[in-house]
């Protein structure tokens, strides 16, 4: 359920980031890029799989807007985009708090219950 245009390209925006961090190579990749710029080819070298491979986990990450691609020289370093995470780390803990009060109030009405039955 979204609210409007922007709920709509918040939901998308957040499904191409959980998805882009859904596969564990990615999670590596941006755990490392956490460290610092690295290119394509030190990425690679972390790896078992072609640098094509790795290419392509680093494209996804892109369009989850997770990680930006820059200039330097003959080189286009890979950089982490720390304000995507930022946007996943604010639903995850929205969502914790909702999951939070239902159950306080979950367990209030459990209370509840159990009082009047020891009457």
């Amino acid at each position: 359920m979204s609210n409007g245009v922007n709920g709509t390209l918040e939901a998308e925006q957040l499904d191409a980031l959980f998805m882009a961090l859904g596969d564990r190579t990615r999670r590596d990749i941006v755990a490392r890029l956490s460290a610092g710029e690295a290119t394509v080819k030190e990425l690679a070298e972390r790896y078992d799989m072609s640098m094509q491979a790795v290419s392509q986990h680093i494209q996804v990450l892109e369009r989850s807007g997770l990680v930006s691609r820059g200039r330097h020289r003959q080189t286009r370093p890979c950089r982490l985009e720390p304000g995507r995470l930022e946007a996943a780390a604010s639903w995850i803990e929205q969502s914790r708090r909702v999951w939070a009060e239902r159950m306080d109030q979950l367990e209030a009405r459990l209370a509840h219950l159990q009082d009047g039955e020891g009457r």
